[in-house]
């Protein structure tokens, strides 16, 4: 079996979510699954291949051992920990340190402005040496936690409390490799549209598009994940730029055989600035790549798998005039966990003509309440726009 599989790619399943659509994606296909104890705990469908942790690690061992895809980055504590003598923990700090990121390429853009430390450092500076507005972060993070913009004094304050607070509320809910508030980056602002692509590295490492989307906000200040879509329009216009803009990222870092979610800025000249790439992975909870499928009929997952190029010109045929967009529901009502009985998911689904799927997630364990995939007409923006501003205590009670 090791032989059979020395070149086929290997898939991480782990916490927080696995979709019935990767699950399903992985049995029907004859995709080997390594069995962590993580992916035992994450009901996949019977029939599902799986390969021990000893024999994973002893086929990595090869040269020219196959691709790595995680659906979730919890899987790189596993990966760091069992894999020290690949290359691989380095590619992923590479990415998933933003301290490391901005070094590394810093030969791309040498004007721009970062320093990290620690909360406690970073609080001593003056802002008379910063450049407002900025963005701070954790160096090591997921999402939107503990990301905010900082404009004045004041401002600065009020951040430094407020991140405290998110601290103390999220920091056991992931890994230290995935969210590490031990040390945070301070960045000058990105401006422009914002965009996310999942891409992959392919063996001769050219970058693949798989998806782009657009990462609306409700306003300038705004720095949530509420609203993103994609449609043929936005593909078109960014396709050729954004695979030219990941190849030069990839070759910097050298990689290979390596799946990444990448989130970057189009300013009003046209120039590509890239916010981050997260690596092993598309959308965290299996967003992305899932609406991708409702949106375009191709399966991600499966084309890393199979080392595939999504055919574009036809995989966009009749999709004029329609976004397809994913909604975050995250907490954001202001109202505390446990003064909230339940979420009106059928409330929230009557305030969409096409809704393509909802996802249910346990609020009480994080801080979301779920995931929804849309259909939506040009002439209907308005549907998401009100999303996009709700703070949604009109769903909870």
């Amino acid at each position: 079996m090791m032989a059979h599989l020395k070149d086929v790619p290997m898939f991480f399943v782990d916490k927080p979510y696995v979709s019935d659509f990767l699950k399903r994606t992985l049995r029907d296909n004859d995709i080997p699954v390594v069995g962590t104890p993580a992916a035992a705990q994450m009901d996949l469908y019977p029939g599902t291949k799986i390969i021990s942790e000893s024999d994973t690690i002893k086929m990595l061992r090869e040269p020219g051992h196959p691709p790595i895809y995680t659906n979730s980055e919890n899987a790189i504590g596993w990966i760091s920990e069992n894999l020290p003598f690949s290359s691989l923990p380095g590619k992923i700090e590479l990415f998933k340190n933003k301290l490391k990121f901005r070094e590394l390429i810093k030969p791309l853009f040498p004007d721009f402005y970062f320093r990290g430390g620690s909360l406690e450092d970073l609080s001593r500076l003056s802002l008379n040496n910063l450049p407002t507005p900025f963005i701070i972060k954790p160096a090591v993070g997921f999402m939107s936690m503990g990301v905010y913009m900082v404009s004045g004094s004041e401002e600065w304050v009020e951040t430094l409390k407020a991140i405290a607070r998110e601290i103390a509320e999220v920091e056991t809910l992931y890994p230290e490799s995935v969210l590490d508030t031990g040390t945070f980056i301070i960045e000058q602002c990105i401006e422009g549209e914002e965009f996310a692509i999942d891409a992959y590295f392919d063996s001769e490492g050219e970058a693949v598009v798989l998806n782009i989307l657009k990462h609306v906000f409700a306003s300038a200040a705004d720095v949530s994940d509420r609203v993103y879509i994609s449609s043929k329009e936005i593909i078109e216009k960014n396709l050729a730029d954004f695979t030219d803009f990941a190849n030069n990222i990839g070759r910097l870092a050298d990689v290979k055989n390596f799946p990444v979610h990448i989130e970057l800025r189009r300013d009003s000249d046209g120039i590509l600035q890239p916010i981050e790439v997260n690596p092993m992975r598309f959308g965290g909870w299996c967003t992305t790549a899932d609406l991708t499928y409702h949106a375009y009929g191709f399966n991600p997952y499966l084309y890393y798998y199979e080392q595939k190029r999504p055919d574009w010109p036809e995989l966009l045929q009749g999709k004029e005039g329609k976004s397809y967009g994913i909604v975050v529901l995250d907490n954001s009502t202001g109202v505390d966990i446990a003064d909230i009985r339940s979420f009106d998911y059928e409330g929230l689904l009557t305030r969409f003509r096409k809704p393509l799927e909802l996802r249910k997630i346990d609020f009480r364990e994080y801080p979301v309440f779920g995931f929804l995939f849309t259909e939506t007409d040009k002439d209907n923006f308005a549907e998401l726009k009100e999303i996009l501003e709700s703070d949604l205590k009109e769903f909870i009670c």
